[in-house]
């Protein structure tokens, strides 16, 4: 069923199938709480949060009822929501929550605190919206607007092409501040009428398969490389959705063996999610979502058309907003191609930024700015080998250690999975277009040759 907004599939489901549990959790041991109980505790929470007169709640996110109940009466009542990372450093979240009108925190005691005295004094019209910020650890990550109205059309588009039956367990372990997360791991079982069970964090990725038995879970690539390295995936398993970033074919094929079925998603924070699905032998040969039009530029840009599911826009900037939205039109700044069957695969990224295996992004020009002021010079470009960021530079100038060692106090302050993996001299001159724009698809394909010559030889 095609719910409008989170009221309509809260109510609506609760009539229906009151005793079917929605989620699973643990305390102190495995429990549930029915849809009945779920819209009665979310009752409750509406009338504590009238109270308090705030108009813009800011979660430190978290996969707890606790979290789900307070997400849902925040939007009942109206309230803006803005979903937040909860261990990114707080001169970030303090950035974040000032720049979405936050007035109210909810989530972890001591980061509450910490960051109290920063709070706003709210918005005026945030009603239904619901902040996501673009998936990055920088200062670069974009807050946007959506709206439960949104996010229900993204999750009705995923389950349209790829459904869940109602007596599936859908494990949500991935963050809800990332777009792919709340709506491939909640909302895609919620409206299905499925049980979604709350993961219980990193420390628990090794037995949460085998504490709740899942049947369906969506996971980003670095993720389901730790569950198949470790052999983590439960015998229940039927469907695995891989999102948020590009997949070694090998993970993939790695999941098929187990008998799972696999399903690679493709979407974007500003289009609620997913707008095209794998659904057959091919997990990179995607299906176009029925709400969604998809049309390549003359250089292979992926072109959008997500009615029910595009952003309102970039919070308060108006500027970026229209630099992406053209007559309704999202240049997504990623590049494809479609076969003989309309089927659209991804071929790369126009973009100066890089897609993590765990969904992060890198902002390529604030990251690289350091790195050629400490290098002297303006010929280093970072690129991903094995899906982990490499430096390439026109020619070594002096010894990799030296190079190494100029790098090393910046490296430490970045996430390990940001951290430079290799120095790789091209001999030559960046690439460039005429306007005098690094051509990175072309580093990039240059370095790949590099390493299969050299696995060969």
């Amino acid at each position: 069923m095609r719910y409008q907004n989170f009221a309509d599939m809260l109510i609506t489901i609760s009539k229906e199938v009151p005793e079917r549990p929605v989620f699973f959790y643990d305390d102190h041991g495995l429990k549930n709480i029915t849809w009945e109980g779920f819209h009665f505790a979310v009752q409750a929470k509406e009338t504590e949060l009238k109270l308090t007169h705030k108009t813009c709640l800011g979660i430190l996110c978290e996969n707890s009822l606790a979290c789900m109940i307070e997400l849902f009466a925040a939007n009942m009542i109206g309230m803006q929501i803005v979903m937040l990372d909860p261990v990114v450093p707080a001169p970030l979240l303090i950035k974040q929550i000032q720049e979405t009108d936050v007035d109210m925190l909810w989530g972890n005691d001591l980061r509450r605190k910490e960051l109290a005295p920063f709070l706003t004094t709210g918005c005026t019209e945030g009603k239904g919206k619901i902040l996501f910020f673009t998936s990055g650890t920088t200062n670069s990550a974009k807050a946007v607007v959506l709206t439960d109205a949104s996010l229900m059309q993204s999750a009705w588009n995923g389950g349209d092409l790829l459904p869940l039956e109602n007596n599936d367990i859908l494990l949500d372990v991935l963050p809800l501040h990332h777009v792919f997360g709340f709506v491939c791991g909640l909302l895609w079982g919620m409206t299905a009428k499925a049980s979604i069970a709350l993961g219980r964090g990193p420390r628990h990725y090794l037995d949460d398969c085998s504490f709740y038995h899942p049947t369906a879970v969506s996971l980003v690539p670095l993720l389901l490389g730790f569950l198949l390295k470790h052999d983590l995936l439960n015998p229940e398993l039927r469907l695995v959705l891989v999102g948020a970033g590009g997949c070694p074919p090998e993970l993939l094929e790695g999941v098929t063996q187990k008998g799972i079925r696999v399903s690679f998603g493709y979407g974007l924070t500003e289009t609620s999610s997913g707008v095209a699905l794998s659904l057959g032998k091919d997990p990179m040969a995607m299906t176009v979502c029925r709400d969604d039009t998809i049309t390549l530029a003359d250089d292979g840009e992926i072109l959008i058309q997500a009615p029910t599911c595009m952003m309102q826009g970039y919070y308060k900037d108006q500027k970026d907003t229209d630099a992406v939205i053209k007559d309704g039109i999202l240049h997504t700044g990623d590049l494809g191609r479609f076969d003989e069957h309309h089927l659209l695969y991804i071929t790369g990224r126009k973009k100066e930024m890089l897609v993590l295996l765990d969904g992060t992004k890198i902002f390529l020009p604030e990251y690289e700015s350091p790195i050629k002021k400490l290098l002297g010079t303006d010929e280093a470009a970072v690129v991903l080998q094995h899906d982990v960021p490499v430096l390439a530079i026109d020619e070594l100038r002096e010894t990799e250690d030296k190079v190494k060692a100029k790098l090393n106090d910046l490296m430490k302050t970045l996430p390990r999975g940001h951290q430079l993996s290799a120095i790789i001299p091209l001999h030559h001159p960046l690439p460039r277009t005429a306007a005098g724009k690094v051509k990175y698809w072309e580093i990039q394909k240059e370095i790949q040759d590099l390493w299969f010559k050299e696995k060969k030889s």
